[in-house]
């Protein structure tokens, strides 16, 4: 049916065919699927009439109803040439392009949509830089014709037979592939020049994107090539050797030995030693013992991990969740790891994974630390114990000249774990030791430096290894036995000891549950009251960690788990009564060190690899000649503070009130308890001082007081170490009072503030100071 004349500035209605993706161009022809009822009936009633609709792409292609929001502004007039039914109810068209109209206005919805479009002329424009721009497309068309698979062959023949410069773009433009706003825009524009550039600018790009993909096309296909005909002439190799009756294992484990070392993705240096070493191999007769070494170290070489890598949890709320929900407090070691992960996540793979050091006494979760620390960061976790190791060989290897050679423990470590990048922690690092074979810990330097160990020599593979990915995380009861340059390398974080309600929580939140499942009990069959942890922890248990109240646990749910399996009974709940009978007679007495205040015994604490301690000091006099006795396995630097504090006294005798006679005619024997065990450091020294000056003046010793601090030959209190741990031991020991040296104030911040409030603080500077708070203030006199 031909169509009607209209005037060409006149707006008018046609049925809509909205398209979902793609644009129809003037002068083009396309396929169009259409599956809508009101598509459906629009076709219908163009096909009746004139045979014309309005060709639309939408916006969104998952609309069904539409809006005039949803539909781009440009259509096309087309006529429909063809309608075929699919069986699966949808229609194909194939339509011809006619024109440019723009949509003035959306109608109707039922039974079929409708627009009101305005149509738009394509004027011609023949001069001199139409002309030129019209060339350039054709150049630049043949060159994507020629590399484009998705262009036809005579697209371009097409091409240069169309006059007009206008249709010449719209017929370039359906033959790309562009984007719907990429191709709505050429529709939209009517300048023919513009859309001449725009439609260069398009073309220019799709030849570099093409022309790059033929040169990676073209270096694949050369690696295929060269890959293929080894792999044809292998084949052959073996089809000759299997016809000849020469089938050679050794020749087939080499095969498969090069196929590991090209999969393992080690860097192009150690892959040429790899083949190297496989082509030795292959000349050397089978027999030889040779050839079990070499395999045995390209074995080693193909699986430690050379590029394989996890991914790192960036979600700082779920890895707090995480450390949270298998460790209870530890804020600053929490704290820290955030920090890292936080940083991580900003600074990608510029930041240097940190070298951490765990210090704490023995249970108080060091070493799971480690593991929650692994999860919560997404990544592997590698334990290795240097407990005992000697031997430097231990951790760079032995060297393969050796029989039975093999790689340090670093890289059995990194073969275990499989990537890169775990938490590989070095667990009891203050337990190395050194002998005639080396050194373990200066092994250790090059491991722990951020700056050396990506390029980590060991003996037995003899190239170098990354171990820059890996965070390091090692464990120590104390630091004085690692050496300084090995401590200066590791950022120290002190675990110190848990107080009493931090273990009641532990208890509650992960011991009970943990026994239980251990021992097929549930909390049906067995619970455990508040008090009853509260009775153990003070009186079965005295330990900065859990580590034995879990044990004592333990025992109860054994014995428990007995009952019901010879006897099945009811729920069985153990209170402070019940405990008795389940684990015996008291083992501790929780109160002050000493049951009354008494003449020269002081109490004084220590620091240990248990965490804190109390320690008494016991002074006493004996008729003699002034002599000076020391007992109880004191260290060196113990027994000098000894005689500084005795040079103390015997200085200050007239201020404190001690007849001189009495260094003349007595001896003095100054015995610290627990005598099987080594003691040694200087913060004693005020606690021996107040021991020996309260013996020699008769003056008891309050038994609420507890003492640290070094004391001088002028009666100076000097700072010490380990106070965190010294004044948890005293508050476990009921101590109300404690004595420390005045520089050791700012120490206090990492104390708990539940302690903080149960403790009195006295900060002296003086040995007179010590005295007014040890010894009774009337009878202590002003020294």
């Amino acid at each position: 049916m031909p169509r009607p004349r209209r005037r060409k500035d006149q707006p008018f209605e046609l049925p809509l065919v909205p398209r979902r993706r793609g644009i129809l161009y003037p002068n083009t022809t396309g396929a169009i699927l259409v599956g809508r009822r009101t598509t459906l009936r629009a076709i219908d009633m163009a096909t009746e009439g004139e045979g014309m609709v309005a060709v639309v792409t939408q916006r969104d292609p998952a609309l069904s109803d539409l809006s005039p929001y949803d539909l781009y502004p440009y259509a096309t007039e087309a006529t429909i040439q063809r309608a075929l039914r699919l069986p699966d109810g949808t229609t194909q068209l194939w339509v011809q392009g006619f024109r440019r109209l723009k949509i003035l206005e959306l109608r109707g919805g039922e039974p079929f949509y409708r627009v009101l479009v305005q149509p738009l002329d394509d004027p011609t424009d023949t001069t001199v830089p139409t002309e030129a721009l019209r060339r350039a497309v054709l150049a630049l068309f043949e060159k994507v014709a020629r590399l484009s698979p998705s262009v036809p062959d005579d697209a371009y023949i097409m091409a240069m037979n169309i006059e007009y410069s206008g249709w010449l773009a719209d017929y370039v433009a359906s033959s790309l592939s562009l984007d719907d706003e990429e191709a709505q825009d050429l529709l939209g524009t009517l300048d023919v020049r513009e859309r001449l550039e725009k439609l260069s600018i398009h073309l220019a790009k799709e030849l570099d994107v093409l022309e790059l993909q033929g040169k990676i096309h073209s270096r694949v296909q050369e690696e295929l090539d060269k890959s293929q005909r080894e792999y044809f002439l292998r084949e052959q190799m073996k089809a000759i050797q299997r016809e000849l009756g020469e089938t050679d294992p050794a020749a087939r484990d080499a095969y498969d030995m090069r196929e590991r070392i090209t999969a393992a993705g080690m860097p192009e240096a150690i892959a040429k030693k790899a083949e190297d070493e496989l082509r030795r191999m292959e000349q050397i007769p089978s027999a030889s013992p040779e050839v079990g070494i070499i395999r045995g170290y390209l074995e080693w070489l193909v699986t430690v991990p050379w590029s394989k890598s996890t991914d790192d949890r960036i979600d700082l709320i779920e890895a707090a969740k995480v450390l949270d929900k298998h460790h209870y407090g530890l804020p600053k070691v929490k704290e820290r790891i955030l920090e890292y992960m936080a940083v991580r996540q900003l600074a990608k793979e510029k930041h240097r994974s940190p070298i951490l050091c765990f210090v704490g006494p023995p249970g108080v979760g060091k070493t799971s630390l480690g593991r929650s620390i692994a999860e919560a960061l997404g990544r592997r976790f590698v334990r290795v114990s240097l407990g005992g190791i000697r031997d430097e060989a231990e951790i760079r290897g032995h060297r393969r000249t050796y029989v039975g050679a093999l790689p340090g423990r670093i890289i059995h470590g990194m073969r275990q774990a499989g990537t890169v990048n775990p938490v590989f922690m070095l667990d009891e690092v203050d337990k190395v030791g050194a002998d005639f074979r080396g050194d373990p810990s200066s092994a250790l330097l090059e491991v722990l430096d951020p700056e050396q160990n990506h390029a980590f020599s060991d003996h037995y593979l003899d190239v170098d290894y990354d171990l820059s990915k890996v965070m390091f995380i090692t464990t120590a009861n104390i630091l004085d036995p690692i050496i300084p340059a090995l401590r200066d390398r590791m950022e120290v974080i002190e675990l110190p000891g848990y107080i009493e309600d931090e273990k009641l929580h532990i208890a509650q939140q992960f011991l009970v549950p943990k026994q239980l499942e251990e021992h097929g009990l549930s909390r049906l069959q067995l619970t455990f009251t508040a008090s009853a942890l509260k009775k153990i922890i003070r009186e079965y248990t005295r330990e900065a960690g859990v580590r034995n109240l879990e044990r004592e646990m333990g025992g109860i749910c054994r014995k428990v788990a007995r009952r019901f399996a010879e006897n099945p009974t009811t729920k069985v709940s153990v209170s402070v009564p019940s405990l008795e009978a389940l684990l015996g007679p008291q083992k501790f007495f929780w109160g002050s060190a000493e049951e009354k205040d008494q003449v020269g015994v002081a109490t004084g604490v220590a620091r240990t690899e248990m965490g804190g301690d109390v320690l008494g000091v016991e002074v006493t006099l004996m008729p003699g000649k002034g002599s000076l006795m020391l007992t109880g396995q004191l260290g060196e630097v113990m027994r000098e503070s000894a005689q500084a504090a005795l040079s103390y006294a015997r200085s200050r005798s007239r201020e404190l009130h001690i007849p001189p006679e009495v260094f003349e005619k007595n001896d003095i024997h100054v015995h610290v308890p627990a005598g099987a065990v080594p003691k040694e450091g200087p913060s004693a020294g005020i606690t021996i001082a107040t021991a020996m000056i309260s013996a020699l003046t008769r003056r008891p010793i309050s038994r609420h007081v507890a003492m640290t601090g070094e004391i001088t030959l002028r009666g100076r209190v000097l700072p010490v170490g380990g106070l965190k741990e010294k004044i948890l031991a005293a508050h476990r020991a009921g101590i109300k009072t404690f004595v420390l040296p005045k520089r050791n104030e700012k120490d206090l911040l990492d104390v708990p503030p539940a302690v903080l409030s149960e403790l009195h603080f006295v900060f002296a500077g003086d040995m007179s100071e010590v005295l007014r708070a040890a010894l009774d203030p009337i009878q202590a006199g002003e020294a």
